[in-house]
């Protein structure tokens, strides 16, 4: 193949490879999760990669005109099919289509990857694992809300964190709502009003962004020119005041609309909930998350972490929620024409992976193999024996996989790996029934010692 038509390494912008401690750190968080959502009561679903496009519609895109712009789909015969873009939407499918089968409260678990045609970087990907915990059926919305902040406690305290490092925000999607209708914005209008609250503490915006995105537009810093809901300076006034209210009481003197007043009882209900367990002081009220997603319905839950996290180039970024999620009132409706509640929570976790990699207090445990050296082909039975008795007492071994390649060079590859010991065994140690035991990091010189055999798994455990 001619140098010029040499094909270029690389992946596309928004994957990852991942690998080492990346990959090690991304499975024991992922043990965590899974065994808090046993524990909470929840059993396990998976769900094929694609859906039908329209059973799951799209609820990202901002592009009206274009309202699967930022989902991958693709033509499948005489229909549309879409890579799933969050496990939600798949649920209420599955929901609907197996509701027969089910209890009729129905908790699941969920862990796979979705899709996202969007832009990627500081720990926002195209490509991602989200997990998910939902609650399904006619349940008491403070009990089941509740439950599923202190999962999120509990995972988070399992993955590692201290309770200061993590803050859980709630809100009422019912609480805006009662404002805008208040206000008389128009159904057309909504959804970009309560994706301008959405992006409040996004970098780059503030109040002034969320302003120009509820009046007629937004310039960003690249010049990008983003149309608002072109709301009046009043209506526009009286948002930017509700967003700067903190508390619960000022809310509630505040707003006086029927819908926003029931949004602050059911948040006052959780509050009382979670104050006959150990997490109260975990969860905050935030009446600027609103969640961008039109399906959420009422209850809305955003998890931030409290460190800063930085880019590859050393620069800190915003990587936004790594756990959120809401109720839904009518995301089954739209198969079964009933309205059954759900609720639930998503762990993004590759971003929570991104944000972990940087902390060193959570300890990720590499099980190096312990090397068998190939001193002589003759010896080869004998080097599998030695393994096979190391494995059989669950310590990761290997016999080296090359007879042409001298101890030294064997040695250098040993310590490239970071692997703990090497096993040397030649004529000698065969003839003696001992073996040679060669500690890898330990000070050179003195870090090798002759045994007997009969005494190898005792001695091995001891370095590794």
């Amino acid at each position: 193949m001619n140098k010029e038509n040499k094909l270029v390494p690389e992946l596309p912008s928004g994957f990852e490879d991942r690998w080492s401690r990346k990959l090690l750190l991304k499975k024991k968080l992922l043990k965590a999760i899974e065994k808090n959502f046993i524990k909470f009561g929840a059993e396990a679903l998976e769900t094929p990669s694609f859906e039908i496009s329209e059973n799951i519609g799209s609820f990202l895109a901002e592009d009206e005109a274009n309202p699967m712009s930022d989902v991958f789909s693709f033509q499948d015969g005489d229909r549309n099919i879409t890579l799933r873009y969050d496990l939600s939407s798949p649920l209420a499918r599955f929901y609907a289509q197996n509701n027969q089968q089910l209890p009729s409260i129905f908790k699941r678990y969920q862990i796979q990857n979705v899709f996202r045609n969007e832009k990627a970087g500081n720990g926002r990907y195209r490509e991602f694992l989200q997990a998910d915990f939902d609650i399904v059926g006619n349940v008491n919305p403070a009990q089941a809300n509740a439950e599923l902040c202190n999962l999120i406690s509990s995972i988070l305290s399992d993955c590692g964190l201290k309770k200061n490092q993590f803050t859980i925000n709630v809100s009422n999607r019912k609480i805006v709502q009662g404002l805008i209708d208040d206000l008389k914005i128009s159904k057309e209008k909504q959804i970009k009003v309560i994706r301008a609250i959405d992006k409040l503490y996004k970098p780059g915006f503030g109040l002034k962004g969320v302003e120009d995105l509820l009046k007629k537009e937004r310039k960003d810093q690249s010049g990008a020119v983003t149309k608002g809901a072109d709301l009046s300076d009043e209506q526009a006034l009286q948002i930017l005041n509700f967003l700067k209210i903190k508390n619960l009481k000022e809310l509630k003197e505040s707003l006086k609309n029927p819908l926003s007043q029931e949004g602050i009882k059911e948040l006052e209900d959780l509050f009382k909930v979670l104050g006959y367990g150990s997490n109260l002081s975990q969860v905050k009220t935030n009446f600027t998350i609103v969640r961008g997603l039109a399906y959420y319905s009422d209850f809305i839950i955003e998890t931030n972490l409290n460190f800063k996290v930085t880019n590859t180039k050393g620069k800190e970024v915003d990587i936004g929620s790594i756990c959120s999620g809401g109720a839904y009132a009518k995301l089954i409706s739209r198969f079964r024409g009933v309205d059954i509640p759900g609720t639930g929570i998503s762990f993004g976790v590759d971003r929570l992976v991104f944000a972990l990699m940087q902390l060193d207090q959570i300890k990720v445990e590499v099980q190096k193999p312990v090397l068998v050296c190939v001193m002589d082909q003759k010896y080869l039975k004998n080097y599998y024996e030695i393994v096979d008795l190391l494995r059989e007492n669950n310590i990761s071994a290997e016999v080296f996989l090359s007879f042409k390649k001298n101890l030294g060079k064997q040695l250098d590859l040993a310590n490239k790996r970071e692997l703990p010991v090497a096993i040397i065994c030649g004529e000698n140690e065969f003839k003696d029934n001992t073996i040679t035991i060669k500690d890898l990091r330990g000070v050179k010189g003195e870090n090798s010692q002759t045994i007997p055999k009969l005494n190898l798994i005792d001695e091995i455990k001891k370095l590794i």
